[in-house]
């Protein structure tokens, strides 16, 4: 009887193992929070209750924007404490994007392209929303920075769509910095607005002169594979010839 239960408990184990082992199959993590954000992934996608979809998730994480935004424009017109409801947002923010394409997997039911687009989509909405809320906080001679923001990760985000075009491996980082990082960054920057005040302009604007710089080592970098492919294509057309 013990063996048997022993066995039993084994077999779950292992496929539990592959289970989670499946969360992570489709893409490369470079971030400096990956280990600990990994971990947590896996923790919350075996607890998600079943009648929750990665859609809801999904929608989920654009309501944390939504927070983000209403957090600056509260604290635009009533009190700057409301910044912290931006620091909520952005935790669920993260819950929902990146639960939503690893419960899929978990569950053994990933909808690859069909997922792919729509997070996409739903990531450049956050980014937009959060981007508007800073320009509606921001003193007037601050606002272009968000327009800067905005360009700037759209940018970002191009480019890992298109490296994973060539390369056919998707990766959201750049190098140690992810989008969890930045997330934290922001929670951080709002924060220290909160308890100091009239900071976040300038904070935002070292982002966005280091989103540039990543930007460009980036587009140099992707500039790069996309000739190494190119060489490959043409020795491969010779090679067929």
């Amino acid at each position: 009887m013990e063996q048997n239960k022993l066995r039993q408990e084994t077999l779950i184990a292992s496929a539990d193992t592959d289970d989670l082992k499946r969360v992570f199959q489709d893409r490369k993590r470079t971030n400096i929070l990956n280990s600990a954000e990994q971990k947590t992934i896996s923790f919350l996608v075996t607890r998600v209750p079943s009648y929750i979809s990665s859609n809801m998730l999904t929608f989920t994480g654009t309501f944390g924007s939504v927070l983000v935004l209403m957090g600056f424009i509260l604290s635009t017109y009533l009190t700057r404490n409301y910044l912290l409801l931006g620091v909520a947002g952005l935790a669920i923010n993260w819950f929902g994007d990146s639960l939503d394409g690893r419960i899929a997997y978990y569950r053994n039911i990933p909808r690859k392209w069909y997922g792919f687009s729509l997070d996409i989509i739903m990531d450049w909405v956050s980014t937009v929303l959060i981007g508007l809320g800073y320009m509606v906080y921001a003193r007037n001679e601050y606002e272009l920075i968000a327009f800067i923001f905005v360009v700037l990760y759209g940018w970002a985000m191009i480019i890992s769509q298109l490296r994973y075009k060539i390369t056919d491996i998707y990766s959201i980082d750049s190098g140690l910095v992810g989008p969890t990082e930045i997330r934290v960054i922001l929670a951080l920057i709002l924060i220290l607005e909160v308890t100091f005040g009239h900071l976040i302009e300038y904070f935002a604007g070292g982002i966005c002169i280091v989103l540039f710089i990543i930007n460009i080592v980036d587009t140099r970098k992707l500039l790069k594979l996309g000739d190494i492919r190119d060489n490959l294509e043409r020795k491969a057309k010779k090679n067929a010839a």
